[in-house]
């Protein structure tokens, strides 16, 4: 199934005297390229959160928070930095002697600086606790999952609309220019008459000119090839791997055709369709851009 590259999931529970809670957001990237907020104390987990996230995601630029509260306090003890506290009231003394301002500062005020009270808790069983968030990063990850399921459906949608249009033009391309030939040839046998009156025809060299012609302005292999791409691009769409990047190559090879049958084109009613399939082209293109 295809999937978006945006995407979120949120998920918490509460286990063994914890309360967990992970949360991922993404964007598109080129890449895997995962992130993540979460308590230092904790900060082995950071790395097993990214070997899991990313052997079920494929490509993205995804945010994870993770948050862990004991709820059990008594093994945990609140210290002050003292030389930090100092420090910050040293400042505010100077502050106040500066600026002829009355130095108001109070432990509570002090205590709501940054770094000054720092909570310790006893050493966490890193097993333990990684068995706690496991799970949680798992309901996340299925409802992330899930929402990049259901951006995907309907980019998918839209793109095989858009293929559909690019598609209806080819055909009346391949149609048109044909006649575009019979047109040429009459309109060349027209003026030669005007010119030479009622002289008798030079019919090889008017079959030559109309050859070279058709030649200059077939476009037959370009047609072929964007109707195999159309449905290369539709086989990817119901892939279950990862397609962003193929797609992307795609989209290039179907703009390169189209290029070739606008500087083919001498005919108007083909310049514009060639207009509309490269139009048509940068709307799937932009599509997929967030296809994982």
């Amino acid at each position: 199934m295809i999937r978006s590259m945006t995407g979120f999931g949120r998920a918490s529970a509460q286990a063994q005297g914890y309360l967990i809670s992970v949360e991922l957001r993404s964007v598109n990237h080129r890449y895997f390229d995962f992130s993540c907020r979460l308590p230092r104390q904790y900060g082995f987990a950071e790395e097993k959160l990214k070997a899991y996230v990313n052997s079920r995601v494929g490509r993205g630029k995804i945010d994870c928070a993770l948050s862990i509260e004991a709820l059990d306090t008594q093994d945990c003890e609140v210290c002050v930095n003292h030389t930090l506290a100092a420090a910050y009231a040293a400042a505010l003394s100077q502050i106040a002697d500066e600026y002829s301002l009355p130095n108001d500062a109070t432990a509570s005020k002090l205590a709501r600086f940054p770094d000054v009270l720092i909570v310790k808790k006893a050493d966490a069983n890193e097993d333990l606790l990684w068995s706690l968030i496991q799970p949680v990063a798992q309901e996340a990850v299925d409802k992330f999952i899930a929402m990049r399921e259901r951006e995907g459906e309907r980019m998918r949608s839209d793109v095989l609309q858009k293929a559909q249009s690019v598609l209806e033009s080819v055909e009346f391309i391949e149609e048109r220019s044909p006649q575009t030939v019979k047109e040429y040839n009459d309109k060349l046998r027209e003026r030669v008459s005007e010119l030479i009156g009622d002289v008798s025809l030079d019919e090889g060299r008017i079959i030559q000119e109309v050859a070279i012609f058709a030649d200059k302005v077939a476009v037959a292999e370009e047609t072929v090839r964007l109707r195999s791409h159309i449905s290369q691009l539709r086989d990817f769409l119901e892939s279950d791997e990862p397609v962003g990047r193929k797609l992307d190559f795609l989209v290039q090879e179907m703009n390169r055709e189209a290029n070739t049958i606008g500087s083919k084109a001498s005919d108007v009613e083909i310049a514009r369709r060639v207009v509309d399939i490269k139009a048509d082209i940068e709307k799937i293109r932009e599509q997929i851009q967030n296809i994982e």
